[in-house]
């Protein structure tokens, strides 16, 4: 009974999905739905990119692997693929060398740097 059931269904399927008429779009739909499911649990959005927090999950990842790196003063946000970073470092090559860092991440598009030295007043937001 349960393999009559089992060849049912997949006929059921199979004549769902290569029906002469409306299969191509069904099954145009299904490839666009398993799609869209293999980037959601890459952590990834639309087009392939990373959604916004894990793009700056991704831009930590590679700013804090250096141990010189204050990370307890540094924040990172993304916003539409653009990366702020916002903080107070120690050394102006330090701030130069960050932003670049943050521009080698994929799927950065830009990058608002808002860190700067101590005793400085920070950058305003754009």
């Amino acid at each position: 009974m349960r393999k009559l059931l089992g060849l049912i269904g997949l006929g059921a399927a199979l004549t769902y999905f290569f029906h002469p008429e409306q299969g191509v779009r069904r099954r145009a739909q299904l490839r666009g739905r398993i799609e869209q499911m293999r980037q959601r649990a890459k952590g990834h959005g639309p087009m392939g990119h990373p959604d916004d927090v894990t793009l700056a999950r991704q831009v930590e990842s590679e700013l804090f692997r250096d141990e010189e790196v204050p990370k307890g003063q540094i924040n990172v946000n993304a916003e539409n693929g653009k990366i702020v970073l916002r903080g107070e470092v120690g050394e102006a090559e330090m701030i130069r060398d960050l932003e670049q860092r943050a521009r080698s991440v994929q799927g950065v598009s830009e990058v608002e740097n808002l860190l700067h030295l101590p005793g400085v007043e920070a950058p305003m937001h754009k």
